[in-house]
């Protein structure tokens, strides 16, 4: 069986598209209704932008949401048995599934890298990676810490990444290296996704979430906050406005999809992230990737 992968942020790079504009019709067309629904031409930061440019979340999301959905679109055999997405690439999944159209994801994903964007002002705020740290001790310690702070993605075996305000995040990197991780890396990001710092955001966005058509997707969708397979249009709305402030299983995900049937896996959109980790996840599946 055969499942799709879409990265979230952190993928994004600078020509990300460029030749897929350039060579398919339908991906030059895509590009350019994306210009006129976001209303300004992403695609000139997409193709020629620097590096600081296209890592404003009000950027990044929609570029590596419309790279990833217009690649999908034009790939030859894309048959998926069932999708996922890291985070943001959650938006790409379902479009992609045919449970959302490509012009309603890509407004729910600008308004939700906006919202998010206003959120992380709100308090001084980051995540850091943590290699070589078990599960149970890095949620242990998290949870002692006065503050917020809390694991917000299960990347792969040994690799969390914790999300709060800077000093609790500060504090639990030298318990946590204390403890015996490897590493404890404090990450370049505009704020802390996926903790409870993002209540805001996910309030603005909820409603948004409710007032989009969502659709029984054309095979399962493993999401964020279960990691299970959904196809029922209520539950996948509520689990994408749970999204915000609740972890990203991206390791639980792979094993289900594994335990499920997937042998191959294919990553759709900029970068090779997703790639890395399901190998080391599920060493034992094919995995490649379009970009």
């Amino acid at each position: 069986m055969k499942a799709f992968v879409f990265p979230g942020q952190g993928a994004q790079f600078s020509g990300m598209g460029k030749d897929l504009y350039n060579s398919h019709p339908l991906a030059k067309e895509m590009f350019e209704k994306a210009n006129e629904i976001l209303g300004f031409r992403i695609t000139d930061i997409m193709f020629e932008g620097g590096d600081e440019e296209l890592k404003q979340t009000n950027v990044t999301q929609p570029a590596i949401f419309i790279h990833s959905v217009i690649l999908s679109k034009c790939i030859e055999n894309f048959n998926p048995d069932m999708v996922a997405g890291h985070s943001l690439g959650e938006f790409s999944a379902l479009v992609a599934a045919g449970a959302m159209n490509f012009e309603d994801g890509l407004r729910l994903v600008s308004a939700r890298a906006q919202a998010m964007q206003k959120a992380c002002k709100l308090e001084p705020s980051t995540m850091a990676a943590i290699l070589g740290s078990e599960d149970k001790i890095v949620e242990e310690i998290c949870a002692k810490i006065e503050g917020v702070v809390v694991p917000a993605n299960y990347n792969s075996n040994g690799q969390i990444v914790i999300s709060g305000s800077v000093e609790a995040v500060n504090l639990a990197c030298e318990q946590l290296k204390a403890a015996g991780a490897k590493r404890a890396l404090v990450l370049a990001v505009g704020g802390a996704f996926h903790s409870p710092l993002m209540e805001p955001a996910r309030k603005e966005l909820a409603s948004a979430i409710e007032a989009t058509d969502i659709k029984s997707p054309v095979c399962p969708v493993y999401q964020n906050v279960d990691a299970l397979p959904n196809s029922d249009p209520k539950k996948i709305k509520e689990n994408l406005i749970t999204q915000l402030t609740a972890p990203v299983r991206w390791r639980q995900i792979v094993e289900n999809m594994w335990s499920d049937g997937a042998r191959e896996f294919v990553e759709l959109g900029p970068g090779n992230v997703l790639q890395g980790l399901i190998k080391k996840i599920a060493p034992e599946s094919v995995v490649s990737g379009h970009q």
